[in-house]
């Protein structure tokens, strides 16, 4: 090999080397930058656990989507350290009847800059009030049927241009209410009150909440990358109206369904908040992580029954089927997080007029919370036509994979079999498709919670109409409808006493089988501040700082 040849040799070597590693920097650089970990950053990693079947404001009707909701979008009103402040509504007044309500809106931008006018709101809720919404109607429409025109827009009897939602100007929302209704400010903090632009949501009415180029947002953080099945990325609006205040550059949002998997990367130091601890790693983290705690949350866990799906159809195969579970075994020996045997509907926490708490007058409805009531169970089985269990058909509960509902439904599994000698299935399915399959009536028993909205019991109660979106009991109950609604127009003690027979009524009728009262086993790191968990259990990360 020629001197000449060599020294060519050699810088042509150089030159390969040069272009290889910028290459392997750039691309180590955008991954860094996808994964929202690049230095000088201040990155919260948080575990959202599913993937959200949806972040669309009106088109979301889960806890997952709402605690991504609640961080890029901002309503009227936004609750922090359990207190009502002024959200987009910078201030706001209310009619001496208590049925028009007139919010002044502050100068305030979207993440892309434009204002933030009184219309977004009158489309985002006229939206939401949609029949023929793309790609479905909102779940949650009845939300907003406390509006005036509102349910009969959405059922067809009116017009949406007849819905009393108004915009005297480009900051002047008018919205006039059919009866004074006390929880009104605090629906306005709900993500199907958020607002949202018209521009952008008809540009791609399935996706464009996913699609950073089009989810413009007004809450302190947007939409910077959305990798499904695997994570959120969001950053912070500097166009935020209190960007001032967030401190925060980016939220790492993962989608870790597994909870022992979630609970060994927070124990690495790879996350820093999750909510989903394996039920028997409770005690253990008890005694030995301070930054383990239960958060108390306003919500129930149990099972509902499809009423037009044999045998559970059947009244009597309901009440024994939920006459014949241990919930005090249940919620000590496998779920292990403080939760409370449930024998109602609505949980501890929400109030009545006179101040006490709905749950304790409403009383237990015939169910033992430490025990089964097992010979009641089978006599009502035995009435059914399955004496002893005998002839029962095939029945199969669905459940949406995690540890704790799996171990949850097999410890019923074997105490039906035990306690009525029947057998039924188990099966799991991945969130998206078990939110389908019990919206559309596709199963016989399937595993529900429900975590209150806002502060009041019909945030339990308005769950059960005949046209609410989140009825997968498929019940339909004019009795009941006229309940709810009848309280709708009332006030204090005459209001809640519809509502005490509106609760009797869906208890006595068995659509649903209570397990226990919720409460959160959570985990946040120490150098994690000032994080905010609303009453209903949505985080708020929008005053959090990192401080290590």
């Amino acid at each position: 090999m020629s001197k000449k040849f060599f020294v060519l040799f050699l810088v042509m070597i150089l030159i390969i080397t040069v272009f290889t590693g910028c290459v392997g920097s750039s691309d180590k650089q955008k991954e860094d930058e996808v994964q929202g970990e690049t230095k000088n950053v201040s990155v919260l990693r948080w575990n959202l656990r599913s993937e959200p079947k949806t972040i669309d404001p009106q088109l979301n009707s889960a806890s997952d989507g709402g605690h991504v909701i609640n961080n890029i979008f901002e309503g009227l009103m936004r609750e922090i350290d359990g207190k009502l402040i002024s959200g987009m509504a910078e201030s706001y007044d209310v009619s001496d009847d208590g049925l028009t309500y007139t919010f002044h809106l502050r100068d305030a931008k979207w993440s892309d800059g434009k204002p933030v006018r009184a219309q977004d709101f009158e489309y985002a809720w006229k939206r939401a009030l949609d029949p023929n919404l793309v790609p479905e109607p909102s779940e949650y429409a009845f939300q907003l049927f406390y509006i005036k025109g509102a349910q009969d827009a959405y059922e067809g009897k009116g017009s949406l241009d007849d819905v009393s939602i108004k915009c005297k100007d480009d900051k002047t929302l008018e919205v006039t209410l059919s009866a004074p209704t006390p929880y009104f400010l605090d629906l306005t903090t709900f993500y199907t009150y958020m607002p949202v632009r018209k521009d952008m949501v008809e540009k791609d009415p399935e996706g464009w909440a996913r699609n950073p180029e089009l989810a413009v947002s007004n809450g302190p953080f947007s939409l910077e990358n959305y990798i499904m099945g695997d994570r959120i990325i969001l950053k912070k609006n500097k166009y935020y109206w209190n960007a001032d205040k967030v401190k925060l550059d980016k939220i790492k949002a993962m989608m870790i369904v597994e909870e022992s998997t979630a609970l060994t990367a927070y124990e690495a130091g790879e996350l820093d908040v999750i909510d989903q601890i394996p039920v028997q790693e409770i005690p253990r983290l008890k005694k030995e992580d301070p930054t383990f705690m239960i958060w108390p949350e306003v919500g129930t866990y149990y099972y509902i029954f499809n009423v037009n799906a044999k045998p559970v159809d059947d009244i009597r195969v309901r009440r024994a089927l939920t006459l014949a579970i241990d919930r005090k075994t249940i919620c000590e020996e496998i779920a292990k997080g403080g939760e409370l045997p449930a024998t109602g509907f609505t949980p501890p926490g929400l109030l009545d007029a006179e101040g006490k708490e709905f749950q304790k007058v409403a009383g237990d409805y015939g169910i033992d919370p430490n025990d089964a009531k097992v010979e009641e169970a089978k006599k009502l089985l035995a009435e059914a036509g399955y004496p002893d269990g005998k002839g029962f058909p095939e029945v199969t509960v669905i459940y949406n994979t995690l540890e704790k509902h799996k171990a949850i439904a097999e410890a019923i599994q074997e105490m039906w079999r035990q306690n009525l000698g029947i057998e039924v299935k188990l099966q799991n399915q991945e969130w998206a498709v078990f939110q389908d399959a019990r919206h559309h009536g596709n199963f016989q028993i399937a595993r529900a919670g429900w975590l209150g909205d806002y502060a009041d019991p019909m945030t339990m109660l308005d769950l059960w109409l005949s046209y609410s979106g989140n009825n997968d009991c498929q019940w339909n109950n004019p009795e009941y409808d006229k309940l709810i609604e009848k309280s709708k127009l009332l006030t204090g003690k005459e209001r809640f006493e519809l509502l005490y027979k509106a609760q009797a009524l869906m208890m006595d009728t068995n659509i649903v089988m209570p397990i226990y009262y919720y409460t959160r086993p959570q985990m946040v790191k120490e150098y994690v501040k000032d994080w905010q968990k609303t009453k209903m259990g949505h985080w708020f990360f929008g005053y959090v700082s990192i401080e290590r």
